[in-house]
């Protein structure tokens, strides 16, 4: 049996498994890679929302790191929560000699608007992260709070995008999930402005949707998609998701990552 490509994924433990390391490594097997992980926070969550955060000291996340980069290797980077600043450090110390695809979902809130990084950890990922990003994937609430532009509606997209594209990433995909109508996200290379669109689905069970879209997209990429190609599959991988999100718990469900198979 072939190897397979190995993708590593960089972030917070969720207990429900609706969201963070658990729907990374969900999405990884889907997608058909092999996945692995460095924990950076525990947290106490479910379908309510988060309880309490409690960040790993930063000297166990570079133990992990060097355990994972040391022996096994990797094809790709996907990064999720990083809680406190000095982790930001570490995690930038340990990626920046890597020449792999390196994605960064700037969680700064949980779904239903706990914050999930302090004040220091967002300036240091601004600083020292987004610089080694192949591409940063965020929503309009971490467009804004990283890059300061606010977006109303879809025309707004493309300024968020070059926006983004200014801290010092490669790629940037803003994703428009939370405006009305159509989901619509805008991928910008500092040239050309792409837009992927579907349909918006009525559920309120999207629960990791945002995980689970970056450790797709960090998965095609180790597979070797191009970014347009990995965001384009990804992005209807994660739609088919949604569609079949389920109630699990008494607030927001996860989405169905078995339908990722699909697009294996």
């Amino acid at each position: 049996m072939a190897a397979r490509p190995r993708v590593l994924a960089i972030a917070g433990s969720d207990p429900s498994a609706g969201a963070g390391l658990q729907a990374d490594l969900k999405t990884m097997f889907a997608c058909g890679v092999y996945g692995m992980t460095v924990v950076t926070a525990v947290t106490a969550q479910n379908s309510r929302g988060v309880s309490a955060v409690w960040p790993v000291p930063p000297e166990a996340v570079a133990a992990q790191l060097d355990a994972v980069l040391g022996d096994i290797g990797v094809d790709a980077v996907k990064i999720g929560m990083l809680a406190r600043a000095d982790t930001v450090h570490v995690v930038a110390d340990r990626l920046a000699a890597l020449d792999v695809p390196i994605i960064v979902d700037p969680v700064g809130f949980a779904s239903h608007g706990e914050p999930l990084a302090d004040t220091d950890a967002r300036a240091v990922l601004r600083s020292r992260l987004l610089p080694l990003a192949t591409l940063v994937t965020p929503n309009l609430a971490e467009a804004a709070e990283l890059a300061g532009v606010t977006v109303h509606e879809e025309t707004d997209l493309e300024l968020a995008a070059w926006a983004m594209k200014t801290l010092g990433p490669e790629w940037v995909l803003v994703k428009g999930g939370h405006l009305a109508g159509d989901a619509v996200d805008a991928l910008y290379d500092g040239v050309t402005v792409r837009f992927f669109r579907s349909p918006r689905i009525a559920t309120a069970h999207t629960h990791g949707t945002g995980c689970t879209l970056a450790s797709a997209i960090a998965s095609y990429l180790a597979r070797g998609y191009s970014v347009p190609d990995a965001v384009g599959r990804a992005k209807d991988a994660v739609t088919a998701a949604i569609a079949g999100g389920f109630p699990l718990g008494s607030g927001t469900g996860p989405v169905d990552h078995d339908r990722l198979l699909d697009f294996r």
